[in-house]
């Protein structure tokens, strides 16, 4: 299956998604801002960075590129959409996910291996994990703070549109523990941690076994590729 990895001008992250993407068995796919065309691929990854500077607000210019329309376009036709970091601030600023993100309330970069429970499974990007099941993935953002208004947050909770919740400490703000998010199809998920910088023995969160040995990230790639191949 090939999993297309858009870079941005001042993307950071995307040889790493590319990377993890080919350890859990896909074929990764280069793809680049100023294009029209998303050259055909099964599955889109929007990476971290910190694309275009931040300028404006982080990931509102990013969402106006010009591969940008398509990937709105087949993500409404159901291509699945993982957002991670800046990549989900993109999917925010082009309205294929509700709310928004802002400064983190502490007015602090944070850099950590962060505690989430993965609140939704019904997704191409989530399928692998159970239910509720609590995994630790790096997280390094400051501008995380997830927000949206209290019709659009009951909404959100009232229809299962949380992908991931943060545990222990809040790091950015977030309202509700907000950590990730899906649409209302399930093929758009978003989230400020970062799974492709889980998926490798040796390059991991510290676990109770070994340093440096987490993996908990490694589910999303390996669930789109597991859904792909079985749609």
């Amino acid at each position: 299956m090939r999993v297309g990895v858009i870079t941005f001008p001042g993307t950071l992250d995307d040889r790493d998604a590319q990377r993890a993407v080919e350890i859990a068995g896909g074929e990764p796919v280069a793809l680049w801002h100023a294009d029209h065309y998303l050259q055909g691929v099964d599955a889109v990854v929007l990476p971290g960075g910190f694309s275009y500077g931040d300028y404006l607000r982080s990931g509102a210019i990013a969402s106006r590129a010009p591969i940008m329309a398509e990937l709105v376009e087949q993500a409404g036709k159901g291509l699945p959409v993982l957002g991670i970091c800046n990549g989900f601030q993109m999917l925010v600023e082009a309205h294929l996910l509700p709310g928004g993100l802002i400064r983190n309330d502490h007015g602090r970069f944070v850099c950590r291996d962060q505690r989430l429970r993965v609140e939704n499974v019904d997704t191409p990007w989530t399928g692998a994990y159970e239910q509720d099941e609590e995994i630790v993935i790096p997280l390094k953002n400051g501008e995380g703070g997830y927000i949206a208004d209290a019709e659009t947050l009951e909404r959100i909770e009232g229809e299962g549109l949380v992908a991931f919740r943060y545990l222990g400490a809040n790091p950015n703000g977030s309202l509700n523990d907000i950590a990730g998010l899906r649409n209302e199809a399930g093929n758009v998920v978003g989230l400020m941690p970062h799974p492709e910088h889980a998926v490798e023995p040796g390059f991991g969160p510290d676990t109770a076994e070994r340093m440096r040995s987490g993996v908990d990230g490694l589910g999303m790639f390996a669930s789109v590729l597991r859904s792909l191949a079985s749609a």
